[in-house]
């Protein structure tokens, strides 16, 4: 659902205001559900060291990495940018083996290998008659796969702040106020703060697509990846959020009439097949 408001926010908005104006907007949201929740807006009595994987986590995962993201789905399109960032599944259990001791079982390996299949098998097929520039193409591929990368660093990250049952919209807060203060912090030094703004403020078509993005995605499904990590593997957890391009086929051929072909459906078999694995694990 936040690919759908955001890819129509960008069209009107451009991406990197959308991605500055998507932290604002979710950041304002996550306060108001912590004041109703735990009754504070902001949780100050959750650690230094809680603070500090969850800072650097969101500054990687939600400021970096979705700018690379975005920058990839303008230079390959949405299709094979959700196809490099269901990488992020393999960098994640990496990064939790080598850093961490995160173990995987073999099962659980069979599993995120028979998804990341049929994940690019669905994406690969819808992209077949596609043409990009050769450069264009190339800076896309470098910038999904940095994306990816971004994504399973900062889920490693925020999984060490996750002991203890702290809450995951807590956590969300904490990540988004790093990822907020890069982005506008930059911002301001690129002297594109006021254009952000003024931009905002001239397309409110743009705003309500932004708003709709930032409640499914920054607010409810980062807020949810979180609660996922903490109570399974990285691995695991990374692998069934790299479901959304399966995810968006009925989504794409009600909303947006795209004709789907039998190696689309396909591909969502042995997708869900791999997911299946890893819960039989």
């Amino acid at each position: 659902m936040s690919a759908v408001g955001f890819n129509n926010a960008t069209r009107v908005l451009g991406s990197q205001v959308t991605n500055r104006l998507r932290v604002v907007l979710a950041l304002v949201a996550l306060v108001v559900i912590n004041t109703v929740l735990y009754g504070k807006p902001i949780p100050f009595d959750a650690g230094l060291e809680r603070w500090g994987w969850l800072a650097i986590s969101g500054v990687i995962g939600l400021a970096l990495g979705d700018a690379f993201l975005f920058s990839a789905y303008r230079h390959v399109g949405p299709r094979l940018g959700l196809l490099l960032l269901s990488l992020a599944p393999v960098f994640g259990a990496f990064i939790a083996w080598a850093f961490f001791g995160e173990t995987l079982s073999a099962i659980q390996i069979l599993g995120i290998a028979i998804t990341l299949g049929g994940i690019s098998w669905v994406v690969l097929v819808r992209d077949e008659n596609s043409t990009q520039n050769r450069r264009d193409w190339r800076k896309g591929v470098l910038f999904g796969i940095l994306a990816a990368l971004g994504q399973a660093l900062g889920l490693v990250l925020s999984k060490q702040a996750m002991g203890d049952n702290f809450s995951p919209f807590a956590a969300t807060l904490i990540r988004m106020i790093a990822a907020v203060s890069t982005l506008w912090v930059l911002a301001v030094f690129q002297g594109q703060a006021a254009k952000t703004v003024k931009t905002v403020m001239a397309n409110p078509r743009g705003l309500r697509w932004a708003i709709f993005g930032a409640f499914f995605g920054p607010v409810f499904g980062v807020s949810a990846s979180l609660l996922a990590v903490q109570h399974t593997a990285v691995g695991v957890a990374s692998t069934i959020m790299a479901l959304p391009p399966i995810i968006m086929l009925p989504i794409s051929y009600f909303f947006y009439k795209e004709k789907l072909n039998w190696q689309s459906v396909l591909g969502t078999l042995v997708a869900i097949g791999g997911v299946a694995l890893l819960f039989i694990a």
